[in-house]
């Protein structure tokens, strides 16, 4: 009884104890913006030479940016792979995109303020399209002045 008090009388302040070490079980990385990621491997891709780039996960989202993206030229093929999972995108590259990012959070973009934010964005009127989601589906700015319509930004490329 004696030694026992003894004992802890003597011992030294303890520690706390550390954590234990997370494994992979305990957490796992998310995705926050898949439209990100896909577009940061686009220009990354870019950048290194690339002739190809292989996206994944894809969404209807990244589908339709790639699509205005291709009906300007700025990439080539778009071969959708279905996995069976969240789905995979091969993008064929033609070495035109300088940048391409995402806008977050997206904001409200009504008509006349289009070309304010154009100018703010793109390098100059002539070179690089925003890329709006607007009731008519997603678009870049200039077909969104022709259909007289506002919406959310989504990103840019030029």
């Amino acid at each position: 009884f004696w030694l026992k008090h003894l004992a802890r009388f003597l011992r030294l302040p303890s520690f706390p104890t550390p954590l234990p070490k997370a494994t992979p079980s305990f957490f796992k990385m998310v995705r926050i913006n898949v439209l990100r990621d896909c577009l940061n491997g686009i220009c990354n891709a870019e950048k290194r030479g690339k002739r190809q780039v292989l996206v994944r996960p894809c969404s209807k989202v990244i589908i339709k940016f790639l699509q205005v993206m291709q009906k300007h030229g700025y990439i080539g093929d778009v071969e959708i792979i279905d996995d069976k999972r969240s789905g995979k995108v091969v993008i064929d590259l033609v070495g035109r995109i300088n940048k391409c990012g995402v806008i977050s959070p997206r904001f409200d973009v009504c008509l006349g303020d289009i070309e304010q934010l154009a100018s703010n964005l793109l390098p100059s009127r002539q070179f690089g399209h925003l890329v709006l989601t607007t009731p008519y589906g997603i678009m870049d700015h200039e077909e969104a002045r022709r259909k007289h319509t506002g919406g959310k930004i989504v990103g840019f490329f030029f």
